[in-house]
């Protein structure tokens, strides 16, 4: 058996690997990724990071953004959101953006992984997924990038801002929110 078939029999259909994983099975890991990477064996997805994809009735699988972040960072320690999920909390804003944020505690800046450009921000503290509270402090820390009216919408969040749970709020405040933000929500 070559050390190419070899690299080969330890793929799995559907996983990520790294590229320092798969050369304890390679001898020559840039030419064998090389190989199957052209001959569509395996897909490279992001910076040292392969895919080797399912095919289903639609064409090949792309990867989970989750599986694909995780692999990239080396841990689960993230959360995945967008500036869509302030939609959902009734304070008026309805733009869509195209963009994904991870916060994590080992990354910052934009990384294209698979076919998506991820925003990378490296935060100290950030919930295993989000809530309302969450999502008013992040939509308070975010208020210059959004594409809306800023005046008008930090009215009606700080009107949503009293109607929530106190409690809840105060925590989302003191472990999310930056300065700027606990000034902006003492007053609420």
């Amino acid at each position: 058996m070559s050390k190419l078939d070899d690299l080969k029999s330890h793929l799995r259909k559907g996983n990520i690997y790294k590229r320092d994983e798969l050369q304890k099975w390679s001898n020559s890991i840039d030419r064998h990724l090389s190989e199957l990477t052209g001959n569509g064996i395996l897909k490279k997805v992001g910076p040292g990071l392969y895919h080797f994809p399912k095919k289903n009735a639609f064409g090949f699988e792309p990867p989970a953004d989750s599986s694909l972040i995780k692999k990239f960072l080396d841990n689960d320690n993230f959360l995945i959101t967008s500036f869509n999920s302030f939609n959902g909390l009734g304070v008026g804003t309805t733009q869509l953006y195209n963009q994904q944020i991870v916060y994590n505690h080992l990354r910052s800046g934009d990384i294209k992984l698979g076919s998506k450009l991820f925003t990378f921000k490296k935060k100290s503290a950030f919930p295993k997924k989000t809530n309302e509270e969450f999502l008013l402090v992040d939509l308070i820390n975010n208020l210059d990038y959004l594409a809306e009216d800023q005046p008008r919408i930090l009215d009606k969040v700080l009107k949503k801002a009293m109607k929530l749970n106190k409690h809840s709020l105060d925590h989302a405040i003191e472990k999310y929110g930056t300065p700027r933000t606990r000034k902006l929500l003492a007053t609420a």
